[in-house]
């Protein structure tokens, strides 16, 4: 019970959230129940950090890797809970239902980190997806956006294609090896590799896999939901499922691919691809959450360099570097939610001289946008410059130069955003209030990213122990 007690908590707030929304509650009484729900899952799950042993048949596994991406989602929605004053984008009716929604997501996710069975992930991969396809459309009209139902509809129709092909790929998998057990099915692979239909059905299974993560070419549903979504859902989706993609990607790439070069230049290919595509993209968004999907499309690209070297330095890389585009990218829509006030979406120019009006989230947005840029000291630089060094040992000489060549086209539209908020006076000056929480909040995301870029061995080292137990 103790194993999996992390998930039972988060199943317990759902059922309370369940009775909530069954009575007319005050938007601030739900926002008060779903902060102490938020708050206990990161006590329980950091007590059960260290955990270990298989349950359910030997379909779930609880190991150090699995415990520190479930305390990572917790930490993630704990702030998403934190973002915004009651969430403003959101429709009052269904407040209780919409954070209902994002904790059954968060149970999803966190246990798709531990499924070591095909049946059990591809049920747990549905939970946090369908979860979220509920949460896009409950965004309120009178943020004047009215988008949100064509991005839940698009964002439900490549979700479900996605996972048909999916889940189409695994029947293949199973049919070959007889198998649904990860430890035993990818190893059989090995034997079997060279077969069109092995071929045909991995490459289905990581197509689901990459449409989780946003990679390049199966990002297509995330630029028009992130516009269309409500700030805060948008950084709940941004966030807390790119680590439970990337923690499946690393599972699985542990077990097929220690000499799988083939695999490796594919993901190469599509490495690159992301950089390019995001990047080149990114520079002409006006729109600041249209111009972090993009963004977001070519730092999934950086984490598949780490995956692509392989071994323990790899794969501890990535796990390190998407911790660290977990907190820029909370930072950032941190500042987003404060300031659009009413939960409507911010253009760049919306930013004109927020240095005067909100000093504390200049500042944080300043940060956040040098870190994802990646300029030193921050964490961005550090995350980088290992993944970058790293594909450079193993001989990806061309993939490291098209990397840097991305790098430097990011910083252009990073910064450019650091000189609307900075360099241009504001016409009107409207302070913009922010509660003494969200200033805490906003202040320890700007000390994680400065302390991972500065002094990453401890955030490193915890990587790559949790790597280990999984290798």
């Amino acid at each position: 019970m103790k194993l999996f007690a992390p998930e039972l908590w988060v199943l317990t707030g759902c059922l309370i959230l369940f009775g909530v929304s069954l009575f007319k509650v005050s938007s601030r009484t739900v926002k008060l129940w779903v902060g102490f729900i938020a708050l206990i899952n990161i006590v329980v799950t950091s007590l059960t950090l260290f955990q270990e042993g298989p349950l359910f048949f030997n379909a779930y596994q609880i190991d150090l890797f699995s415990q520190l991406f479930k305390l990572l989602v917790a930490v993630g929605l704990g702030v998403v809970v934190l973002l915004g004053n009651e969430f403003p984008g959101i429709e009052k009716e269904v407040k209780a239902e919409y954070y209902l929604f994002m904790l059954l997501s968060s149970l999803g996710l966190m246990m798709v980190v531990s499924c070591v069975e095909l049946l059990s992930l591809f049920i747990a991969l549905e939970l946090s997806s369908f979860a979220l396809y509920l949460m896009v459309p409950m965004r309120d009209d009178r943020s004047g956006v009215r988008s949100q139902m064509e991005s839940a509809a698009k964002y439900i129709l490549f979700g479900v294609m996605a996972t048909g092909i999916m889940l189409f790929g695994m029947s293949y998998l199973f049919g070959l090896t007889g198998t649904t057990y990860l430890g035993e099915l990818l190893p059989r692979l090995h034997s079997i590799a060279d077969q069109p239909a092995a071929v045909v059905g991995i490459t289905m299974v990581l197509a689901g896999f990459f449409f989780k993560l946003g990679l390049f070419p199966f990002h297509f549903w995330l630029p028009d939901v992130y516009q269309g979504a409500t700030n805060e859902t948008t950084a709940f989706i941004a966030s807390v499922p790119k680590l439970a993609a990337v923690a499946l990607l690393i599972r699985v790439s542990a077990l097929y691919l220690p000499e799988g070069q083939t695999a490796s230049l594919l993901l190469g290919g599509l490495a690159v691809f992301s950089m390019f595509y995001g990047n080149l993209l990114a520079l002409v968004q006006k729109d600041i959450k249209r111009m972090l999907g993009f963004s977001g499309i070519a730092h999934a690209g950086y984490v598949m360099l780490g995956i692509l070297v392989l071994g323990e330095t790899g794969y501890a890389t990535s796990v390190f570097y998407i911790v660290a585009y977990l907190v820029m990218n909370l930072a950032c829509f941190l500042v987003i939610c404060n300031v659009a006030g009413k939960g409507e979406n911010l253009q760049i120019d919306d930013l004109t001289g927020l240095y005067q009006r909100a000093p504390l989230l200049a500042l944080i947005l300043g940060i956040s946008m040098f870190a994802l840029a990646g300029i030193p000291p921050f964490a961005g630089f550090m995350g980088k410059f290992m993944l970058l060094t790293g594909a450079l040992k193993q001989g990806y000489l061309a993939v490291v130069i098209m990397a840097a060549i991305n790098t430097a086209i990011s910083i252009y539209y990073y910064l450019s955003v650091v000189r609307v908020a900075y360099c241009s006076a504001a016409d009107e000056v409207t302070p913009v209030p922010v509660s003494p929480l969200i200033k805490m909040a906003g202040v320890m995301l700007v000390l994680i990213i400065l302390v991972m870029g500065i002094v990453p061995s401890t955030f490193l080292n915890m990587a790559t122990q949790a790597i280990r137990t999984i290798l």
